[in-house]
């Protein structure tokens, strides 16, 4: 898991919550209705504006969020490193059993084609449109946070006006003017509130993990295509490393290190 998200979050809900425990009654600030208002509309915007079967993907699009990646950087450079070895060494038909190993689809489909001894440009193609559509499908995701995160603080907003008319149609009772202005606040607050603590960071946190996944599969691309090549592996190594900035090749060498010695 994420701890990043996970802590980014809980920190939010407990910071906020205890700010208004500090300022007194914390029962002011619940209110049924506002969150039907808010959450209900929200989600009725968002099947508006995607399809039924892209908004079901909600949840998962949650998990995704919050998941860690499998695999590094670093880590495919090594597979795809000891696969131009091996490859130099034995031929590329000797990759045909280690196809079968590989967890990552993309990878595994990519090697399968070179062993296959498909044309390098037609592997290139092949390889390319699957990650214009892994791209695409990647935006939709963003694109389904990025809507809640612009629909809630309107509907907050929505839910403020319903409060307010209803409170002016107690004008009669003054006694219940102040509950119900409160009532029509909290809707905008439970707005504003989710979108900018939940939707609007997880539709960037998607964003951060679709350039990563891009990342990796533009890795694998050129690396497949080097194993294809017969090229040498030390030379694998330092094309595939560059697509890595100076940062990340440092954290991924120490963590590297660090796994090695506990295993060792």
């Amino acid at each position: 898991m994420d701890l990043a998200t996970i802590i980014g979050m809980i920190t939010g809900v407990v910071l906020l919550g205890g700010a208004v425990l500090l300022g007194g009654n914390f029962i002011i600030f619940l209110s049924l209705q506002s969150v039907l208002i808010v959450i209900g509309g929200t989600l009725a915007g968002t099947m508006v504006s995607y399809s039924l079967k892209d908004v079901l993907k909600i949840p998962s699009l949650f998990m995704i969020a919050l998941k860690e990646e499998d695999l590094n950087s670093r880590e495919i450079i090594n597979i795809l490193v000891t696969f131009a070895e091996k490859a130099r060494r034995e031929g590329l038909l000797a990759l045909e059993q280690d196809v079968m190993e590989i967890d990552d689809n993309f990878l595994q489909r990519g090697i399968q084609l070179v062993v296959d001894g498909t044309d390098p440009e037609l592997v290139r193609n092949i390889l390319e449109t699957k990650l214009t559509f892994l791209e695409e499908r990647h935006g939709k995701g963003q694109g389904i946070m990025a809507t809640m995160g612009q629909l809630s603080p309107a509907f907050g907003m929505i839910g403020t006006l319903i409060g307010l008319i209803q409170m002016l149609s107690m004008l009669d009772n003054p006694n219940q003017l102040g509950s119900g202005m409160a009532v029509a606040l909290i809707t905008t607050l439970y707005g504003a509130l989710i979108a900018n603590l939940f939707f609007i960071p997880l539709s960037q946190k998607l964003k951060v993990r679709s350039e990563e996944e891009i990342l990796m599969k533009e890795v694998m691309i050129e690396g497949i295509l080097s194993i294809q090549a017969g090229e040498n592996p030390r030379i694998v190594e330092e094309k595939l490393s560059s697509f890595l900035s100076n940062d990340n090749i440092d954290e991924e060498t120490e963590a590297t290190a660090v796994n090695e010695n506990a295993q060792g």
